[in-house]
């Protein structure tokens, strides 16, 4: 019995922190629970997200949009007043985008 729990203890820590350290978006849209929809504003210092721009194998599809930012991967880069700030990176990036002009989300 103390193998059968030591093994589920190591199959959760592996495969239950891989999600988390994959940079990956979450099924529901979300990266660490801020919805990746909204005002966003591009930043170069403080930013709450480091995003790859790239055109294949991203983790979201981005529209720019200007007005009504309400959908998964609809972004209105504003200047005041954002939900999220973004930084452009080349490396080490918290997520990948893509920016597309139609069916954008996940």
């Amino acid at each position: 019995m103390k193998k059968i729990f030591i093994i589920a203890l190591f199959f959760s820590l592996v495969f239950g922190t891989t999600q988390a350290f994959a940079g990956n978006v979450a099924p529901n849209c979300t990266y660490k629970g801020v919805p990746l929809y909204g005002k966003v504003k591009v930043v170069t210092n403080f930013e709450d997200f480091k995003v790859k721009k790239v055109t294949n194998f991203e983790d979201i599809k981005v529209r720019k949009v200007t007005a009504f930012p309400d959908r998964c991967g609809r972004w209105q880069f504003v200047d005041n007043f954002e939900d999220f700030k973004i930084k452009y990176v080349d490396s080490f990036e918290d997520f990948k985008i893509k920016f597309v002009d139609s069916f954008e989300g996940i």
